[in-house]
């Protein structure tokens, strides 16, 4: 019959099995979760760089006809052994130095200021310390003036899997929205960096197609219309192969990717409905148990007491179906759990290499092309710092409203991206915790060095998201957040201001036009009355609307004067507000980059040694 397990042991394994159950539970909610935050994240980029971009064109000059489209993105570059144009960086195991200027002549250093020096990564107070230090401005020398060279990125081009990125500046001046416009196209970049780790997530292509539009598409006021994202029914959803996909505890899931491999959504959703049935098997395994244990302890009496020889064989017979039955609950347990394993090492494992790989190219382009932006938002500087008198019209009130929303998104989106990375490993390691390793003196079961490969890189992994620095990355975003809506506050204040300015000038003609009739009805009489006491209306009158031309005057003034504060703390938010925004994301870029680098290259080396080991004998 074997070594039964002691009642603390059984009721330890049902325990276990329903929290290995629940934990799969939370980490399918997870994926899902994990899924939708990635696709909310590269949206938010594409809407905000596109609120920027209308808000930048209604800043600039909205009653005139809309600049031409921009310039085409120019291809990907070549292999850098063929460029001829540009200079470029040799690749790094850690990530890509940012190149040189293209000729020694350039009056623009390139300057990283998240770069590491002597080639060793930076920690996380380094890293915020670096983000304080002072920005290079290169100077040129005009007669015997010290001239400042406005900075301009005239195209810039990554190509991630050789992690490259050139870079041709010019000194060439541009306008606000010419300078926003580039960013807007890095905005774009940034998003579909993020393309490939869709697929690995199963997100619907369709849901992320933005039309790239000239700045045309901005400068009459229309409101963004926010991009139509479905995921269908609660009960089922398409995933981004063309599979057809249950709800998350279902168990009709297209199974197979366009690559005939099985996709991370059914593995995972295969796994929470063996570990459903591995607890049943186990439940029904511990109540076969105590049945036999209770009709053993029959058997005992019966036989110590010689009792009749039809109750003892009837007794013993129903314990050796007990047997039987434990026998056949024993087998499905182990079969149930050969299948998981199965999953775990042929399935699950492969796809969490991938979607660390995919983090890691992703995060590598996103600092790649925020730092780009870092450099783009310099330029702001350069701008003509005299103050527009043109007024806030509805058409610019709308689009600052429309940018803060989309900017209020992008720090929401960011930290649900986070939030559902944590909870999406943190639940996984947790059901590998309870799978991989028993408690007690039980040994493992199928202990392999793959097992403990697959629980490493979890591990690992858990360990980056939870260092990661995302709370200086979110406050950078709240911070441009921040500057948007005093812009906001300071519209309305312009628009009441207005109204109030208004409202003055339209009592003061209401009783301009009074006194003109009563000059009209009393003629000389005010000039040629002598008594002094007596009721002048025309006097009194025109003593009234003399004061309310000097207060509509004074309410006009202010109007003038918001309207100039208004210009002025648009343009003085945007050069503070955008660099620092940037300056956070590519630190957090940077330095996630980096850990996941660690992660896949920790993965690669255990993988390593489990290969020279299956060879050697």
């Amino acid at each position: 019959m074997g070594c039964w397990y002691s009642r603390l042991d059984r009721e330890e394994m049902v325990s276990r099995c329903k929290a290995r159950k629940r934990y799969m539970k939370q980490f399918v909610k997870a994926r899902h979760a994990f899924s939708a935050a990635h696709s909310m994240y590269l949206r938010s980029l594409r809407n905000t760089g596109s609120a920027l971009l209308q808000f930048a064109t209604a800043e600039t000059n909205h009653h005139h006809p809309p600049p031409p489209p921009p310039l085409p993105t120019p291809p990907p570059p070549m292999s850098p052994s063929s460029w001829t144009t540009t200079s470029t960086a040799p690749s790094s195991a850690i990530r890509p130095p940012p190149p040189p200027p293209l000729a020694s002549s350039s009056t623009w250093d390139f300057w990283d200021p998240f770069m590491p020096t002597s080639g060793r990564s930076i920690d996380e107070e380094e890293w915020e310390e670096t983000t304080n230090a002072s920005e290079v401005a290169a100077t040129t020398t005009a007669g015997d003036r010290s001239v400042a060279a406005p900075p301009s990125v005239l195209t810039a081009t990554a190509t991630t899997a050789s992690s490259e990125l050139a870079v041709v500046v010019s000194t060439k001046s541009k306008d606000l929205v010419e300078i926003i416009q580039e960013l807007d196209d890095y905005f774009l970049k940034a998003a579909n960096a993020g393309g490939p780790l869709s697929l690995l997530l199963e997100i619907p292509t369709c849901s992320f197609n933005r039309q790239t539009s000239s700045v045309k598409d901005y400068g009459h006021g229309k409101s963004l219309s926010p991009l139509l994202w479905t995921w269908g029914s609660s009960s089922s959803k398409w995933n981004a192969f063309g599979n057809f996909c249950e709800d998350p505890i279902g168990n009709n899931v297209g199974l197979m990717g366009a690559n005939g491999n099985a996709t991370h959504c059914s593995t995972a959703e295969r796994l929470y409905t063996w570990e459903k049935k591995l607890y049943q098997e186990v439940k029904n395994a511990e109540s076969l148990k105590l049945e036999h244990e209770k009709k053993v302890a029959t058997l005992r009496k019966l036989e110590m007491k010689s009792a009749d020889y039809f109750k003892t064989e009837k007794a013993k017979k129903e314990t050796e179906k007990l047997e039987s039955q434990m026998l056949v609950a024993s087998q499905a347990i182990e079969t149930t759990s050969i299948e998981i394993i199965k999953l775990r090492e042929s399935e699950l494992y492969p796809q969490l290499l991938e979607l660390v790989k995919g983090l890691m190219s992703m995060w590598r382009s996103m600092y790649e092309f925020h730092q780009v932006q870092t450099h783009i938002v310099q330029q702001l500087k350069y701008l003509n710092s005299i103050p527009s008198t043109n007024p806030t019209s509805e058409i610019h009130r709308q689009s600052t409203l429309q940018l803060e929303l989309e900017a209020q998104q992008w720090h929401l989106s960011f930290c649900n991206l986070i939030k559902a990375q944590r909870d999406y490993i943190q639940s996984l390691t947790g059901w590998l915790r309870l799978s991989l390793f028993q408690m007690g003196n039980n040994p493992p079961v199928h202990k392999t060095l793959q097992d403990s490969a697959i629980y490493s890189l979890c591990e690992e992994w858990q360990l980056a998201i939870n260092n990661a620095p995302d709370k200086v990355a979110s406050e950078g975003i709240k911070s441009f957040l921040t500057v948007i809506h005093a812009i906001v506050v300071q519209q309305a204040e312009e628009q009441k201001q207005k109204k109030r300015s208004d409202s003055a000038f339209k009592e003061l003609e209401k009783k301009a036009v009074e006194l003109r009739s009563l000059e009209s009805k009393y003629g000389p009489y005010e000039a040629t009355s002598s008594n002094e006491t007596s009721k002048n209306p025309v006097r009194e009158k025109r003593a009234k609307v003399e004061n309310l031309r000097a207060k509509a005057q004074d309410e006009k003034a202010k109007y003038e004067k918001s309207v100039s504060v208004t210009r002025a703390m648009t343009m003085n938010n945007l050069q503070m507000g955008l660099p620092h925004v940037f300056q956070a994301m590519t630190g957090f870029a940077n330095v996630f980059t980096q850990a996941f680098e660690s992660v896949h290259n920790q993965a690669k080396t255990t993988d390593d040694l489990h290969s020279v080991k299956m060879i050697l004998p």
